[in-house]
């Protein structure tokens, strides 16, 4: 793909409208060492609340991102090449643990080391969850301000849904009563037709009973096959550096976005108790000099579900054995950091179909794809403007299946999905199959019950922490799978794919084959929650409050995903918005800023 390359590096200067207004590379060139507020992390929870809290004048805010800016990284803004951000520089390139229930296998883990975390280098799905989700969520907190009906003004203020780039009539492919036309991050339908459209709604029509049609999935009851809608603008991708850290934002004179800096630790005040945290401690150079800059009012962690434990844990705040083993001073007992760690296992099923008409054609052909390339520089139109997926779908397990007679229900409720489809029209990628062209009929289990967790074992906070998702280790989640791998090929065995399905990811018949494939190859979609769950305020479980301070600590926040106290049946891009958008408020309130 050398042509790709040589175009990325020739069309990079022509993006600047598609990103973030220049920031500071260099500790240096920071005017001061103390803030108001300092945010860890650019990402979706990040990016948020560094937007929204610079809205008041009166007070200043650093936001450290431990990656480089978002500008001119062509692959992260063209949707289509979602695929070349992977396994790059822009990459945390984390690896999990040996999986033991997938034969031992380590699993890559993909998130974002540039300005808007993993929002810069997702595939772009704006799934919301269902309403049982967050009704779940305010059960599990006590705190009814995290339930479906009282987040929808946070949903209204993260989305602004905007025509797709190719402008056709989407009447009959999402409903405009649920969603918001004047908030900040794009949504959109896909803006280029895919020879699969057709197959899969005419199988919704012929097989109704079980692969129904759903006009929305966002509108609070997600079970069918639904149009997928997508952070993408006017062609491009809708980061959070795009929109909560666009031109207009980073310009404000009490907003300074401090880059490629790695956060070591948070420290508390000598002697204070609780402990107080006020200072965090960086570097830009690999540990060789070491800053601090100081909060004069709160620090908020939004490095991820990853990242954010960690930086706690090396900072003393953690199970207070297993920091003592490490030498690691602790500064506050707090046993479930790290824990509860969720993902989402999912089968890459790759079906090989009697068409051209792929994305494998195009990754073969580097003429093509620099043409391709050409159109969505010149126009924003093509089939660049899409993201790999083009349907999502969820489905429940018939409620008499055999596994609920050793396991409770783990869905949220009636309108949540058990198991994911990801439709694909083929992969564009750097390594495509030497021949062939394929369906890609992702399979995933939505609702999990398998949990892991985050530990050290190094007291050096440069290295990554140890990640076990303990993927299928339940029992349940391995039924789960197997049965949305039938359920997929029964989806393509209907009438709308005769001739063009020619051959199934796997000959397995019985069971024990199936489990199999499965072990050999499911990955993870890559949604890691959990690892600094909420709890009701006083619980001695868990690691934040409901207001998402970190319990028995103070000037302490966690705003990114691994406060979800559950995962929701849904990419987790939507979810941390939300969760930002009224952690926003909540400080606000706290400190009586400007709302």
């Amino acid at each position: 793909m050398k042509g790709h390359n040589l175009l990325c590096i020739a069309w990079s200067t022509l993006l600047g409208l598609l990103c973030s207004a220049t920031s500071f590379d260099r500790f240096d060139n920071l005017s001061s060492s103390a803030f108001d507020f300092i945010i860890v992390g650019g990402g979706a929870g990040g990016a948020v609340v560094a937007s929204r809290l610079s809205e008041d004048p009166n007070v200043s805010v650093l936001l450290i991102e431990a990656g480089p800016s978002n500008e001119g990284v062509l692959d992260s803004a063209v949707p289509a090449l979602q695929q070349f951000t992977i396994g790059t520089i822009y990459d945390w390139n984390f690896t999990t643990t040996p999986q033991e229930a997938l034969n031992n296998r380590t699993i890559p883990i993909s998130r974002g080391l540039l300005l808007g975390g993993t929002t810069s280098i997702n595939n772009m799905a704006y799934t919301r969850g269902t309403s049982d989700d967050y009704d779940r969520w305010a059960r599990i907190t006590g705190d009814e301000g995290w339930s479906w009906n009282e987040l929808q003004p946070y949903v209204r203020k993260n989305e602004r849904f905007v025509e797709p780039a190719d402008h056709h009539d989407t009447t009959g492919q999402f409903d405009p009563a649920v969603h918001s036309f004047d908030g900040m991050n794009f949504v959109s339908l896909g803006g280029f037709p895919t020879p699969i459209d057709t197959k899969v709604i005419r199988t919704t029509q012929e097989q109704d009973t079980e692969f129904k049609f759903n006009l929305d999935y966002n509108s609070g009851n997600q079970l069918g096959v639904g149009w997928t809608q997508s952070t993408v603008g006017f062609g491009a991708r809708s980061s959070s550096a795009r929109t909560y850290l666009g031109p207009e934002i980073t310009r404000r004179k009490n907003l300074s976005v401090l880059l490629n800096t790695r956060v070591t630790r948070v420290l508390p005040v000598d002697n204070a108790r609780p402990p107080t945290i006020r200072t965090v401690e960086l570097t830009q150079d690999a540990g060789k000099t070491v800053q601090q800059v100081t909060a004069q009012k709160e620090v908020i962690l939004s490095a991820g579900s990853i990242m954010s434990p960690a930086v706690l844990l090396h900072s003393g705040i953690g199970p207070a054995e297993a920091l003592s083993s490490l030498n690691i001073k602790v500064v506050h007992d707090l046993p479930s950091v790290g824990q509860n760690l969720t993902n989402q296992p999912i089968l890459r099923n790759a079906f090989l179909v009697n068409s051209t008409q792929t994305l494998e054609t195009v990754s073969r052909n580097p003429t093509l794809e620099n043409e391709l390339l050409h159109e969505w520089n010149k126009t924003k139109t093509g089939p660049y403007v899409n993201p790999p997926d083009v349907f999502l779908a969820w489905f429940r397990l018939p409620s008499n299946s055999s596994i609920f007679e050793q396991f409770d229900d783990p869905a949220a409720g009636p309108n949540t999905g058990h198991m994911e489809f990801i439709f694909a029209n083929g992969v564009l990628n750097a390594n495509p199959p030497a021949s062939g062209n394929f369906l890609q009929l992702s399979t995933s289990v939505s609702s999990p019950v398998s949990r892991g967790e985050i530990t050290l074992n190094t007291s050096n906070p440069l290295e990554h922490p140890l990640i076990n998702f303990n993927l299928l280790s339940s029992e349940y989640d391995l039924f789960t799978i197997r049965e949305a791998l039938k359920a997929a090929t029964r989806f393509v065995s209907t009438p709308s794919w005769a001739g063009y399905i020619l051959a199934a990811p796997t000959n397995a018949t019985t069971d024990e084959e199936f489990d199999e494939y499965i072990r050999m190859t499911t990955l993870t979609e890559n949604h890691p929650v959990g690892t600094c769950s909420m709890s009701p305020k006083g619980a001695s479980w868990g690691v934040v409050d409901p207001d998402l301070k970190v319990k028995g600590v103070r000037g302490l926040r966690v705003v990114d995903a691994s406060v979800f106290p559950r995962i929701p049946s849904a990419h987790t891009q939507a979810p941390t918005y939300f969760v930002a958008e009224r952690a926003s408020d909540l400080i606000k309130k706290d400190w009586n800023l400007r709302l």
